[in-house]
């Protein structure tokens, strides 16, 4: 079986009401991931995911791929620490046979998700876009 992935979501975007506490909470998820955060004084940007200042706070559920348990484990202790709230323990789920996975509240209640789907082979490590040559 095969499942395409990085057709469909451009990017996300995150309105926190208090953006400092998110950025802290967020860059500590992202170190986990092994993806840079480029952060300023009023925006969070990393890959396709942008957070920034607003007056009413995001309700989304956002799921962070982790490459083994070890990474759900490890996202689960470091959202908390960096002062996300547990909704949901590092364990098997339900879903389907394999699903691993921890779940906590960012500092605006949206749910983030670490998930291990089971073992896994990625095509490529990342997709990369470039402009068309010129004519």
């Amino acid at each position: 079986m095969k499942l395409h992935r990085g057709r469909l979501i451009d990017h996300v975007h995150i309105r926190a009401t208090d953006f400092p506490a998110s950025a802290r909470f967020y860059r500590a998820l992202l170190d986990v991931v092994g993806i840079e955060a480029q952060v300023t004084d009023d925006h969070l940007a990393a890959d396709e995911l942008w957070i920034d200042h607003g007056e009413q706070g995001s309700r989304i559920h956002l799921a962070f791929q982790a490459v083994d348990r070890e990474m759900v484990d490890a996202g689960h202790k470091a959202g908390l620490a960096a002062g996300g709230r547990d909704n949901g323990a590092p364990g098997e789920r339900d879903y389907h046979p394999g699903y691993y996975a921890a779940f906590l509240l960012d500092p605006d209640g949206n749910n983030i998700e670490f998930v291990y789907h089971g073992p896994f082979r990625k095509s490529a490590d990342s997709v990369e876009i470039s402009a068309p040559d010129p004519d």
